[in-house]
């Protein structure tokens, strides 16, 4: 007979953390918040906290690495599913955006805590290594789009690195006028160059 788990485990207890300092750091303000309001707002002891964090950095890190990897799988679960160019934009617009890590229902929250690792000049590599894995990401969806639609790129490394920076770009101007940017800017800014640089997907 198997047991019944009672104790959360790793993974459950940190989740927990990510969604309770998510919390307080929109609240009080990332510099301001502890460890013990954390592990608090999570309803665990500051002993919990420590069991899974050496420190508030070390939290703020695991937070954003773990944006990223759920970020780089909704992206590739739906690349799988959607071949055709279009088709996967139109996905990636309609998708259940309540599933998301507490980073990516904030933008501002992630642009805050990437601002605070990158304050410390020894941390920054930690940010650059999330950097290359999201360029990585978007360097594989052109490949493979180019590929199930015949087409050629000459540096589909490069595409990629344009198509983030054209994200993170309209993330901040929605962030900062709203009232122009409309949510699904990169959407159509992506779908826009899609067409408008079909020819070129044919070059030699």
């Amino acid at each position: 007979m198997s047991r019944v788990r009672t104790r959360p485990t790793r993974d459950d207890t940190c989740e927990k953390l990510f969604e309770a300092a998510a919390h307080v750091f929109e609240e009080q303000g990332i510099g301001s918040v502890s460890i013990e309001a954390i592990a608090a707002a999570a309803g665990f002891s500051r002993g919990a906290f420590y069991s899974n964090f050496k420190s508030k950095d070390e939290l703020i890190i695991a937070m954003l690495e773990d944006h990223v990897e759920q970020s780089i799988r909704r992206c590739l679960d739906l690349l799988a599913k959607h071949k055709d160019p279009a088709d996967y934009i139109a996905a990636f617009r309609n998708m259940d955006r309540t599933r998301q890590d507490p980073l990516g229902r904030s933008p501002l929250l992630h642009m805050e805590m990437i601002l605070f690792v990158a304050r410390a000049e020894k941390r920054r590599p930690e940010l650059a290594k999330r950097l290359r894995a999201r360029r990585q990401m978007i360097t594989e969806i052109v490949e493979t789009t180019a590929k199930n639609t015949g087409k050629t790129f000459q540096d589909p490394a490069w595409v990629g690195a344009i198509l983030l920076a054209l994200e993170d770009g309209f993330r901040l101007h929605r962030l900062i006028d709203p009232e122009t940017t409309p949510a699904d800017s990169f959407l159509r800014a992506a779908d826009d160059l899609r067409a408008a640089i079909g020819v070129a997907f044919d070059a030699p």
